[in-house]
């Protein structure tokens, strides 16, 4: 094969004028490149991609500025010479002894030493590059999070005030995100005199797409509590759901929640409600026991032309209400769901407040998703 390189890259050679230098840089220019000629570094080029220094033409200062120049290949016509001595410990490696006997070799060391070099610019240009583009990433990220940070702080402004209460039920809750926006949401709201109307829901996945739901949770509450009078109480949450599961398939971003939706009516003690596909089910406290509640419903935004039973179950004068996400039970230290879920009961049954239960969740400083816990107590606290 002719020796040939892609490109026709600059070689400067510095050596003493005659016929030698004249045969070197014959040897050199069958690698089809330009070839420029000087008597010191001083006499070439700038632009050269490769130097082929002979010892014999370098001063005892010039190796210095060899190896702060382009990439340096250093001949000598003998290991003894006290010039190649010096060029290598100026940290000049690439050196070739008799260089005219041996100008298959010398063309190879070019040819590695140009590819080499041709590596190291593309990797300092990459390198370049990843920076910038690194830099502009970093700038975006702190954009996104303050946008979401933004997010969050409105999204905890839709949440019900700590503790409030209607009717004598009072509602307490602890919500957590794993990051910045939050898929889980609830809400405890006064329907009229009688009833009041409540929802926890757990909308897949995490950040702003999850949370736009949240926000459509809170605006369809409003709007069917405005038409509170047109429905019948144990009726509403299915509708309710129903409704829900309509408006989230029609917006086509793919999202789905699990909610559990309830009515309280205050004058009968009584709980109607539904829920699609709930995990882990409400625990409900009294005072001589802690079960959890039946029923059964498909996810909310995944079917369409679905509808949602009606559940009850009375409450007694001094009631506990305990809902849980299901990124709760990644926080308990069983194995099984079954045991997870049992765990929860059993601590449940122990705790009369959310931070209880809060605090004797295994909680890491990543949280393993979007956590939440809400209570309803009444009628009689004690």
């Amino acid at each position: 094969m002719p020796d040939t390189l892609p490109e026709a890259p600059v070689i400067g050679v510095i050596d003493l004028a005659g016929s030698e230098r004249e045969a070197l840089v014959g040897e050199i220019a069958r690698l089809d490149v330009s070839v420029r000629v000087g008597e010191s570094l001083a006499a070439l080029a700038p632009d050269c991609d490769l130097v082929v220094a002979h010892v014999r033409a370098v001063t005892h200062e010039g190796w210095a500025m060899l190896t702060a120049g382009a990439p340096t290949i250093v001949v000598s016509e003998s290991l003894r010479h006290d010039d190649l001595r010096k060029a290598m410990d100026a940290g000049l490696l690439d050196y070739l002894v008799e260089p005219l006997k041996h100008a298959d070799i010398l063309r190879r060391l070019i040819r590695r030493a140009l590819d080499l070099d041709r590596l190291a610019k593309a990797h300092e240009q990459s390198r370049a590059e990843l920076q910038a583009l690194n830099a502009r990433l970093e700038h975006h990220l702190e954009i996104l999070r303050d946008d979401q940070r933004a997010g969050g702080h409105v999204q905890r402004k839709l949440l019900p005030r700590q503790g409030v209460e209607h009717h004598g039920v009072r509602c307490d809750y602890w919500l957590a995100p794993s990051l910045y926006l939050s898929g889980d949401f609830l809400d405890f709201q006064r329907c009229d005199s009688r009833y009041s109307f409540f929802y926890f829901a757990d909308v897949a996945g995490h950040g702003a797409s999850s949370a736009f739901v949240t926000v459509l949770l809170r605006y369809l509450c409003s709007r069917w509590l405005s038409q509170w009078q047109t429905l019948l109480p144990e009726a509403f949450p299915s509708r309710w759901l129903g409704e829900l599961n309509r408006e989230l398939i029609a917006t086509g971003i793919g999202k789905h929640a699990t909610v559990f939706a309830g009515v309280v009516d205050h004058e009968q003690r009584f709980l109607h409600y539904s829920l699609g596909a709930q995990l882990p089910m409400p625990l409900l406290q009294s005072d001589t026991e802690t079960v959890y509640l039946g029923g059964k419903g498909p996810p909310v935004g995944l079917f369409p032309d679905v509808e949602y039973p009606i559940f009850g179950c009375a409450l007694p004068e001094r009631f506990r209400l305990w809902l849980c996400s299901d990124g709760v039970l990644e926080c308990l230290p069983s194995t099984s769901l079954d045991a997870r879920l049992r765990e929860l009961e059993h601590r449940v049954s122990r705790c009369t407040r959310v931070d209880e239960l809060k605090d004797g969740l295994a909680l890491g400083d990543q949280l393993p998703d979007d956590l939440s816990m809400m209570t309803l107590s009444g009628f009689d606290r004690g």
